[in-house]
């Protein structure tokens, strides 16, 4: 009887004997929260994208959700959202009350455009939506959308990041400058996840970046109920204050109401240590994805480009937290269902990233006549294949020689 292969996930986390006592050393230690641990971890990781400030939270969806509070949006604005994307990024703008503009992508890439995002902007000033607030930006695999272009587009929007595809990526400038994802040079903020699937992980989290100092201090205040702990903000002097004058030990206030968006010290120990590696896991994840390239490269050229991977956006040098394929499925007389079943009984994860969030019935409900073509083509092709830092070129040259036969490529 014959051993089945090992299944290869299309992701998971790296985690190693150091990440593990890094979690264990808080465990012996005083503070499981609300500790010294999320203070260095959010130092780290600061410091690793180049940005002034960063703020742990919960997850990437807390995080986004923290920055459309801390913009001040809700009902009567409008967010443009790109419709390829997890819902989280649509679902923070709803949590607070505004209204999406879903924009349409490249087809190619799967990215939002300047150009996409001026004729969400135009649709909903058509259909009477209200104003564009706020523009989300995902940059979708590890790719970068083109934030700079899209700020000059939307002079005095501001734009959030979702960046949870994308830590250690960065991006280049007309004058041949670099800057990472998440420095914030042209964006209010950044969002990243460090869901275990991501670059790297705690287990759940998030990260959010900025350059400015009254976003960071309005977040950090939203993820811990909104309360504020410095006496010199405070309003209510003989609640807060002794006869003396001094603040009573005991005392904070809440001038709006928030969530409790905290990361534990446990998880920010994980963290601390994953973010000291991200520049070797981010060189595995290019090496390897450069590998799929050449094998898919070989497959583009038997089979006239119905399959190929995913081209690089312009401008960008990606961290790759996905490798993606694209594939016309009709060409080979089959469906993208078929093939992932047929991949998993050979022990090949794959995935869908993902669904057009316009689509799904909550937000087809409020636009049930648009029509995004570079979102269903987009949707229509792409397959993620497995990707992250324990996987060899040997496991890509497997995953390659897999889809082949069961594209019937011969």
């Amino acid at each position: 009887m014959s051993i089945p292969p090992a299944v290869l996930p299309y992701g998971r986390q790296t985690v190693d004997e150091e990440d593990i006592e890094a979690v264990a050393t808080v465990l012996r230690g005083d503070f499981l929260t609300t500790g010294p641990t999320v203070d260095a971890y959010e130092a780290a990781f600061a410091e690793a994208v180049s940005a002034p400030y960063a703020i742990a939270c919960s997850s990437g969806t807390a995080g986004l959700h923290l920055a459309t509070l801390a913009l001040g949006l809700g009902p009567g604005d409008v967010v443009i959202v790109p419709s390829v994307t997890f819902l989280a990024s649509a679902n923070c703008a709803a949590y607070v009350g505004a209204s999406v503009a879903f924009a349409d992508v490249d087809p190619n890439t799967g990215l939002l455009t300047p150009e996409t995002a001026l004729e969400a902007a135009r649709r909903a000033e058509r259909d009477g939506l209200g104003p564009i607030k706020a523009i989300v930006a995902v940059h979708l695999n590890g790719h970068c959308v083109d934030v700079a272009t899209l700020a000059d587009t939307f002079p005095g929007i501001p734009i959030i990041e979702d960046a949870c595809h994308a830590l250690g990526a960065s991006v280049s400038g007309p004058d041949g400058s670099s800057a990472f994802v998440g420095a914030c040079l042209h964006s209010a903020m950044a969002m990243f996840s460090t869901h275990p699937v991501k670059t790297v992980a705690t287990g759940e989290g998030g990260m959010l970046t900025t350059r400015d100092p009254e976003l960071a201090k309005r977040v950090r205040r939203l993820r811990n109920h909104g309360m504020e702990r410095d006496p010199e903000l405070w309003t209510e002097t003989e609640l807060s204050f002794d006869r003396d004058g001094s603040p009573n030990p005991w005392a904070y206030e809440m001038p709006e109401p928030g969530y409790n968006y905290r990361l534990s010290d446990i998880h920010a120990a994980l963290g601390l240590s994953q973010i000291r590696k991200l520049p070797g896991f981010v060189e595995t994840r290019r090496r390897l994805r450069a590998h799929y390239v050449t094998a898919l490269g070989a497959l583009a050229g038997r089979t006239n480009s119905a399959v190929r991977p995913l081209p690089i956006a312009e401008g960008c040098d990606p961290a790759w937290h996905l490798s993606v394929v694209l594939i016309d499925f009709a060409a080979f007389g089959t469906t993208r269902g078929q093939v992932m079943k047929a991949l998993r009984d050979r022990g090949v994860g794959s995935q869908v990233h993902y669904t057009p969030v316009h689509l799904q019935p909550y937000f087809r409900r409020r636009h049930p006549d648009l029509s995004l073509p570079g979102a269903d083509t987009y949707y229509s092709q792409c397959l993620s294949l497995p990707l992250y830092p324990s996987l060899t070129e040997g496991d890509v040259d497997r995953v390659v020689e897999t889809l082949a036969a069961v594209l019937g490529i011969v």
